[in-house]
């Protein structure tokens, strides 16, 4: 019932924009929030965009806030992931995920359920 598919991942050169999208469940949307994550090789998973269920406030990570939007189609069940001007610091597994409970939702250790990642490479 909680699923969550993560598209739109691939290759780009510094400067450059890629849109990532998640197709939630139905089931999803009841969540308290959904979020956009990002893991780099060797580094922990970071929550970079969180979506409040509850009021439709969108918070960005300091790291992204500016050249990141998230957005959502509710009637579609999907979430987006605009991404401009990216940088090499931006390479990872782009991940999204949803709680089920109130809590941090910037919180990797927090969230209930996962897709599986979409790689975004960014070269210099």
């Amino acid at each position: 019932q909680v699923q969550l598919v993560e598209s739109g991942g691939g290759s780009v050169q510094s400067g450059g924009s890629l849109r990532l999208s998640c197709a939630a469940s139905e089931y999803t949307w009841n969540s308290v929030c959904l979020g956009w994550f990002r893991q780099a090789p060797g580094k922990e998973r970071e929550g970079i965009a969180t979506l409040d269920l509850s009021d439709g406030s969108i918070r960005y990570a300091t790291s992204v806030k500016g050249r990141f939007t998230l957005s959502h189609d509710s009637a579609n069940n999907m979430m987006n992931l605009q991404m401009n001007n990216l940088t090499p610091e931006d390479t990872a597994t782009y991940y999204c995920a949803a709680r089920f409970v109130e809590g941090s939702c910037f919180s990797a250790h927090s969230m209930d359920a996962w897709g599986q990642g979409t790689l975004v490479t960014v070269s210099s």
